[in-house]
């Protein structure tokens, strides 16, 4: 299976690349739109491999990170919107071998859904949000069950993702974390999985996309 991944930078004067910036409902389907009409009418986000993460660029500015298993058609986005990217993931793919010093990113969805008992006795929430150590530690668990030990972790909170769902006007809001360090790959395999299906909830809505690069590790 190929993997894509396309750097998009949105230029802010235009009113629709504003908007997707403020709404993860809206910037999902403008994403799903980048794809054929007959194949994202039928396939599932997921079928299609689309994960997303939006970030401030290394110029101050926002920039959209999209993975997917199909190239993207960049030429859909509305004139204006901005400028992007595309480029495969095969090497990187290729380059992974257990004991692979790497660097990693992730904004994820760190939750916890304690059961009946426990929400009754202190008045919680079906769906908590972790933060802080629980969320380190959160992570650090996902890590490991994707072919990942983490030799260094830095967490920053994120402003939540949110967004109206047009097929029901649900509204969806997801807590985000950015966790980013290095770590060595203990399983292609396993990495290779969750690299390609993201981790934790709201992966339709900027939430699970798992990046690494290789990093010099000189100890």
């Amino acid at each position: 299976m190929s993997m894509w991944l396309t750097r998009i930078v949105p230029d802010q004067r235009s009113r629709e690349a504003r908007r997707d910036g403020t709404n993860a409902v809206d910037l999902h389907h403008r994403l799903m739109s980048l794809f054929p009409d007959d194949i994202a009418a039928t396939a599932a986000r997921h079928d299609l491999g689309v994960l997303f993460r939006t970030e401030t660029a290394s110029d101050g500015g926002r920039q959209i990170l999209l993975q997917s298993n199909l190239a993207p058609d960049l030429t859909r986005l509305p004139p204006g919107y901005g400028t992007g990217a595309t480029k495969s993931l095969a090497p990187l793919l290729a380059a992974m071998r257990p004991g692979l010093a790497v660097r990693y990113r992730i904004a994820a969805n760190p939750i916890r859904k304690p059961g009946r008992t426990t929400r009754d006795l202190y008045n919680l929430s079906a769906v908590v949000p972790l933060r802080g150590a629980a969320a380190d530690d959160w992570w650090t668990r996902q890590a490991d069950s994707a072919g990942l030990r983490l030799t260094t972790l830095h967490s920053t909170p994120l402003d939540a993702s949110r967004g109206t769902r047009r097929s029901d006007q649900r509204h969806i809001k997801h807590d985000r974390v950015l966790f980013e360090g290095t770590a060595r790959i203990t399983d292609t395999e396993l990495l290779r999985t969750r690299l390609t299906a993201g981790i934790g909830k709201g992966k339709a809505y900027g939430c699970g996309l798992l990046s690494i690069a290789p990093h010099r590790d000189d100890r």
